[in-house]
């Protein structure tokens, strides 16, 4: 079956609230460990088979956000997925207190129950409704950007779209472009904030009920974060600023030789090379085929998991009206296919996007022969890992799609990497002080980010755009609305993507072992251990940012960017 082809039937939420009771019901009362057993491969097909027509419903609503059938059925699982919880956090709390935990465990493995006992503290029946406007609000943001009909020089354009002009050669195109695009955002700020302050306000509200002085530690319980919190999260803030904060500075520096512009603005950063920059040489079409002939080449598992996205119609990659910004990768259980969903636009971001969401989608392939949904995805920092480093091990065939602009592309690539890390660290301190100041106005939060931004990018220049420099830039950041706190993510994958990196150059075979094993264990451990058994340093450990970033310095620094 093709995705096409796959049946989309909205759940029955009151025959699913009977058979998962009655499932747990039996649980409660077994008296054997078999029993348990079987119970639980039953709750899973129960579950499986509701993400299911969700996941089909959200990747048909975003393919598509004008699409009303699948509008009002993106409503209803905003309205029932809090109920489903509630029935999965029953579950959770019947496993860790089952007197046939400690066997269980064993069979299932340990971080079942880390994960269990982290959701319970994120759940209780008396914030149902709270959950249900919280996905509300959630969707509003989405449609608020999917809506974007931005006018420039006489044509409409959507929001990735409008990017390639963005980077334009002409730096009076770029100027112009960039600001109908922030003019846009700054149209809808008010709406947009108003968004965000009711979703704050809520959070805050929902920590208070479930006994948390704020939303943080909340936001980590929800994120699954079992080995890590947010002191240590605060020190590698720190070590990003240290040791990565100044090699950037360098790269915008060289960047502005390089384009011949002494002092760059912001719509000048994603400029890099005065030649232009590296973009694919050929189309959509030509792009899949060409990443078709790389996996082959790059592992007999790639070839043949590229051959069952592309067979089945599993990717939906170019943009076009009504369809939802950004990339993803999900998953569909009851057919055991991941879906690519992308906006491509004719940059290097599409390579970069493509390689990126194939990373996850070859990680949950790799790993949908575990049993239970809870090991379909590690949690988020992890999965960043798989998505990072394929974008790093897919190199060798980046000439298929860049030919003579093949090097330029390396050097944006790894260099974008870099500089990247500044913005993720400062994304998450945003976020981090309006959990810890719920009660702050708009303009309040849009001061802080603009404080957190320069600390964290001092070269970044607004040229006077009154939008940006009253701190309107985070209003872009969908992570921000949609998963508080996931972001950090990113940059703690990224330190572990770099050691791949770095792996791959000196010993593909090992490097590709490790990163294959990873693939393979899915989510069945945690953060820290997944970075263990990859024989990879931890970002917190010592100095794992420090002497990991030396070498991609090295790197850069030993390439003659002038002659791109």
């Amino acid at each position: 079956m093709k995705f096409e082809d796959f049946k989309y039937t909205r759940p029955v939420i009151e025959t699913i609230e009977t058979e998962f009771n009655i499932c747990l019901d039996k649980f409660e009362k077994a008296t054997t460990l078999e029993e348990q057993n079987e119970l639980i491969e039953e709750i899973n097909k129960i579950r499986q088979a509701y993400s299911s027509m969700y996941n089909i419903c959200h990747i048909r609503h975003t393919v598509d956000t004008k699409d009303k059938f699948y509008e009002e059925e993106n409503n209803f699982f905003d309205q029932n997925n809090p109920s489903i919880s509630a029935l999965t956090t029953r579950y959770y709390k019947l496993l860790l207190t089952s007197i046939f935990k400690k066997e269980l465990e064993e069979n299932w493995g340990k971080q079942l129950f880390v994960i269990a006992e982290l959701s319970i503290k994120t759940f209780q029946p008396s914030i149902l409704e709270d959950m249900k406007a919280e996905n509300k609000l959630v969707s509003e943001y989405v449609k608020v950007k999917a809506s974007a009909e931005i006018e420039f020089r006489g044509k409409k354009y959507t929001i990735p779209s409008l990017h390639p002009l963005e980077t334009s050669n002409d730096r009076k195109t770029r100027k112009e472009a960039s600001e109908a695009k922030w003019a846009f955002y700054s149209k809808h700020s008010e709406t947009i904030e108003q968004i965000f302050d009711k979703q704050v306000k809520l959070r805050h509200q929902i920590a208070n009920k479930l006994g948390y002085k704020n939303f943080i530690e909340l936001g980590y319980a929800r994120m699954l974060r079992s080995d890590y919190n947010a002191e240590m999260v605060a020190n590698f803030r720190k070590q990003v600023a240290e040791f990565i904060v100044p090699i950037a500075s360098a790269l915008y520096e060289r960047q502005g030789k390089r384009i011949g512009i002494e002092n760059m603005k912001y719509y000048d950063e994603d400029f890099r090379f005065a030649s232009g920059n590296p973009k694919p040489k050929g189309s959509p079409e030509w792009i899949v085929d060409n990443a078709s002939k790389m996996y082959k080449e790059l592992s007999k598992e790639t070839g043949e998991f590229f051959d069952f996205m592309q067979f089945k119609n599993l990717m939906d990659l170019v943009n076009k009206d009504g369809k939802a910004t950004g990339g993803y990768c999900t998953y569909i259980d009851e057919y055991k296919a991941p879906y690519i969903f992308s906006n491509f636009n004719g940059t290097s971001g599409d390579i970069d996007v493509l390689t990126h969401e194939a990373g996850h989608a070859f990680q949950v392939y790799s790993s949908r022969h575990l049993k239970i949904k809870e090991y379909n995805w590690p949690t988020y920092e992890a999965c960043e890992i798989h998505s990072m480093s394929m974008e790093f091990f897919t190199w060798p065939w980046m000439d298929l799609f860049f030919k003579e602009d093949t090097e330029k592309y390396k050097f944006a690539h790894l260099s974008g990497a870099i500089l990247f890390l500044p913005y993720g660290v400062a994304v998450d301190e945003f976020q981090h002080f309006v959990y810890e100041n719920p009660e702050a106005s708009p303009v309040e939060r849009n001061e802080a980010w603009r404080a957190i931004e320069r600390k964290y990018l001092p070269h970044r220049n607004y040229d006077g755009n009154e939008f940006l420099e009253r701190g309107g830039f985070w209003q872009r950041q969908s992570h921000i609305f949609t998963t508080p706190f996931y972001y950090i993510d990113y940059t703690l994958a990224q330190i572990c993507a770099f050691q791949f990196w770095i792996k791959d150059q000196q010993d593909h075979a090992t490097a590709w072992k490790d990163y294959l094993n990873l693939c393979q264990l899915g989510g069945s451990k945690s953060f820290l251990e997944l970075v263990d058994i990859s024989n990879l340093k931890s970002p917190f450990e010592g100095n794992g940012v420090e002497s990991t970033v030396k070498v991609i310095k090295d790197w850069l620094d030993n390439v003659d960017d002038s002659k791109f």
